[in-house]
């Protein structure tokens, strides 16, 4: 059989069109590695902050807890003390009732009962200090509502975590076995864990579990 150049030339045209095919293809999954390795160092940034945020909202629930008890144990013996003194002045008021002391006792009596209710007073309300049972109060109540807000915080933070690794593993799947599929599920696993992300951090909406 004689091969003409005719045919010659048109399979030396189907031989390059099947290398440019090939090349082509070659093209396509290298560019799509290449996507879906810039897809999973975005992932790792994000498991990152992630971690931060949630180590970040941990020692925020130990410290505010421990300010808070910290907080309510001082008013507690601020309490202590100023029904020490409220009992002290009744004590005497009651004495002063009950006896007949002359004028120069009755002043001295007089003026410790002063003295104990200037510190019955004092007890309850020092806004110069914040060291009152009013501003304890107060700033104990605050020390709950951060340790509260960085508890409802934290569970974003670990579903964050959890879904960043699994969408980093299925990126690393699909780079291997050049997958779309499992690219686009490690994509939404990712918009997921964004989501939380953000969320552990401004706290959009309060997650039903944790």
């Amino acid at each position: 059989m004689v091969l003409e150049p005719e045919d010659a030339s048109d399979i030396l045209r189907d031989a390059a069109g099947e290398n440019s095919t090939a090349e082509s293809h070659r093209d396509q999954v290298d560019s799509f590695r290449r996507r879906s390795a810039l897809l999973i160092a975005i992932l790792a940034a994000l498991l990152a902050i992630a971690s931060l945020g949630g180590g970040n909202a941990t020692k925020e629930v130990f410290n505010n807890n421990i300010l808070a008890s910290d907080t309510f144990a001082f008013y507690q013996a601020k309490n202590i003390r100023q029904t020490d003194n409220q009992l002290a002045a009744d004590t005497l008021e009651t004495l002063l009732s009950l006896t007949n002391p002359s004028d120069s006792v009755r002043a001295v009596v007089q003026q410790k009962i002063d003295k104990y209710k200037s510190n019955v007073a004092r007890y309850e309300s020092e806004p110069q200090t914040g060291e009152g049972k009013t501003e304890l109060l107060v700033a104990a109540q605050e020390y709950q509502k951060k340790r509260d807000e960085a508890q409802r915080k934290d569970p974003n933070f670990d579903y964050s975590q959890a879904f960043l690794q699994i969408s980093i593993v299925l990126g690393s799947v699909a780079i291997v076995a050049a997958s779309r599929p499992v690219l686009l599920t490690a994509l939404c696993l990712g918009s997921i864990a964004t989501i939380l992300l953000l969320n552990g951090f401004l706290l959009w909406f309060t997650l039903p579990i944790g």
